[in-house]
Formats: C-alpha cells, structure tokens, sequence
C-alpha cells in the first residue's frame, strides 16, 4: 500500500480492544504489513507457506487472517470502507436497493467433499459464489456454498442475511434463478420485494439487462484477485473472508485516488 491508501485503512480498522481500555494484550506486530501480507496473498493467489520474506512469518500472518475472520472483524473493516466510498458517491451510507446473483468456481484439492458440488448448469465442481451488491456494485453480503446448491435454496439464507444487516433494504434485483417461492418468502417473511429481470428469448447474441450488469461487475472485480480464480480455502468462511478482504482491496484503491 502506499501512504495515501495506508491512511485510509487505518481510518477503517477496527480498534484493539486494548487501545479502548477493554483489557488484552497489545500486538507485537505491525498492522501495515499484517494487512499488505493478506493482501499480497489474495491479489497474487500464492499459499500461505509461500509468503515471502519481506512480510512476518507465513504462520503469524494466517494467526492474522484467521482470528479477523473469526471475529468477524474483516467484516467489519470491509463495511467501513464501503459506507466510506458510498457517502464519497454522495450516497446515504445505507442502501436501499440491491442486485443478487451467483457464480461457480471450481475447488482446489484442500476443498473438502462436504463442501463441494457440481453445478449442472455450468458444469463446475466445486463451490458456488451467492452475493448482493448495491447499485455502485460494492459487496453487501456474500454466502459461499457447494456448486449443487441451487439458486433458490441459497437465496433465502442470503436475503435473511441481508435484511439482518441492511434494514433498509426493500428491493432486490435478480435473475430467472430466483423465481418460485423465494419470491413470496421475500415480500411475506423479509419484506423485500424480489424483482427478476428475465431475458428477452427473441433477442440473439450478447445484452445488457439493466441492473443485473452491475453484479456481473462485480463478479469481474473479484476474479482480478488471483486467489480467487478458483475456490482454495477449506473452509466456506474462510472464502467469504478472502471475498471481503478482495473487495476491500478495489475500496481502498478507489478511495485512496480520490484523495489526491
């Protein structure tokens, strides 16, 4: 990170409880190159005993990784840059409006059988990637699953998982994936109305459906870092924190440039 980008992360951190008073022992280490060794790792896909020698030992780095996903505070920190880029767009912090969608990636050696699945449609093994962004297409929520898991089964979790964050949320955008009862258990249970934007059949080749292009963005973002090319985590939280830490990488940059 530069400084420029370093002063805007720091400002997004999460505060050690030992700083506050709330007891704990204080770090001994530099959270600088703590965050620009995660960062290293999700940009460039390598594993964990790779990490190269500039950074603090591999181990201390994953102690690191997994104590903030855990916590949830990559979570944390991943909402503060994005309420940050929101109001920066001149944006209320909380959204009102999303668009949900999901993508198949096939799964390393590490992903366990339990799970991993195969996508029929896209013929993928591995893991399925179920997210909500808003209308800038910053990630709101994110649910990682094994590929069989259809749109629909996953859809629910993921809405209930965002109506319990973003309270104002009252719609969402999707696909013909969504379809069926997810609808009506959106509008009765969670009250968000599930509005599908359908493709024409008439139409040949490639279109733009509005909203739903915004999703397809993000999904591009993410595939920018080289560790998520394809699913490598053991674990299923441990893909949606590696997720939260890519988008925070795209937050920060774009922060960071509009500071100068």
């Amino acid at each position: 990170m530069s400084d420029m980008e370093w002063a805007v992360v720091r400002d997004a951190m999460p505060v050690p409880g030992w700083l506050e008073g709330r007891g704990g022992q204080p770090e001994g280490y530099c959270h600088r190159q703590m965050v620009d060794a995660v960062r290293y790792l999700v940009a460039g896909g390598i594993t964990w005993r790779a990490m190269p020698a500039d950074f603090p030992a591999w181990d201390r780095v994953y102690a690191f990784f997994r104590r903030w996903r855990d916590k949830g505070l990559v979570g944390e920190f991943h909402d503060r840059l994005r309420d940050r880029v929101r109001e920066a767009a001149g944006r209320d912090p909380e959204p009102t409006a999303g668009i949900i969608d999901a993508q198949s990636v096939k799964g390393a050696a590490s992903v366990p059988a339990t799970t991993r699945g195969f996508d029929g449609g896209k013929k993928v093994n591995g893991r399925k990637r179920h997210i909500v962004v808003d209308t800038l297409g910053l990630l709101l929520t994110v649910l990682v699953t094994a590929a069989s898991v259809t749109d629909r089964e996953a859809g629910g979790t993921l809405l209930a998982r965002l109506r319990q964050r973003h309270w104002r949320i009252t719609l969402v955008w999707a696909d013909g994936g969504y379809t069926g009862r997810l609808v009506d258990f959106a509008r009765d249970v969670l009250r968000i109305v599930l509005s599908v934007i359908k493709r024409n059949d008439d139409v040949a080749g490639f279109t733009v459906l509005p909203k739903r292009w915004l999703v397809e963005r993000t999904f591009a973002w993410l595939m920018r870092s080289r560790r998520l090319a394809r699913d490598y985590e053991t674990r299923t939280d441990s893909s949606e924190a590696v997720i939260r830490w890519s988008m925070s990488m795209v937050m920060s940059r774009r922060l960071a440039r509009q500071a100068r």
